[in-house]
């Protein structure tokens, strides 16, 4: 969802935009320089031809995966299933066989390192945690 004041993204759940304070569009765009609501997904204003206001913020490619290794991390780190999440078959089957041979007697190390990760990859913004786990396929914290 859109401002249909500024043109930014809203989350569809926020009662007013961050950014400016205007309460956000039910899906109309909003023109700021004629003031009237424009149908759905336009680029230019029917009543006044002008360019309306859209967001440039797109996700980048991989930060789906943050809140699913940042929890599975936080909770399931001995059995190294945010590894996995992430595309890292070595590491996450390390993690799991450390704590499956040792009959769960290292079982914390693992756990340790997951929940330090978890909470890592939860702090990033989207931006870090791409560039850094899914570009640069950082494996280890």
């Amino acid at each position: 969802m859109f401002c249909r004041n500024c043109g930014s993204e809203v989350d569809e759940r926020a009662f007013v935009c961050v950014k400016c304070g205007m309460r956000p569009s039910d899906g109309t765009t909003h023109c700021q320089t004629c003031g009237k609501d424009t149908q759905p997904g336009a680029v230019v204003c029917v009543h006044c031809g002008a360019q309306l206001a859209r967001s440039t913020r797109q996700q980048k490619a991989g930060a789906e995966k943050k809140l699913a290794a940042g929890i599975c991390g936080i909770l399931l780190g001995a059995l190294g299933v945010h590894k996995f999440i992430l595309g890292y078959t070595a590491a996450g089957l390390i993690m799991l066989l450390v704590t499956v041979v040792s009959c769960t007697v290292l079982a914390p190390i693992p756990a340790i390192l997951g929940l330090i990760e978890g909470i890592i990859y939860l702090t990033k913004s989207d931006e870090d945690f791409v560039r850094t786990y899914i570009e640069n396929e950082r494996q280890w914290f």
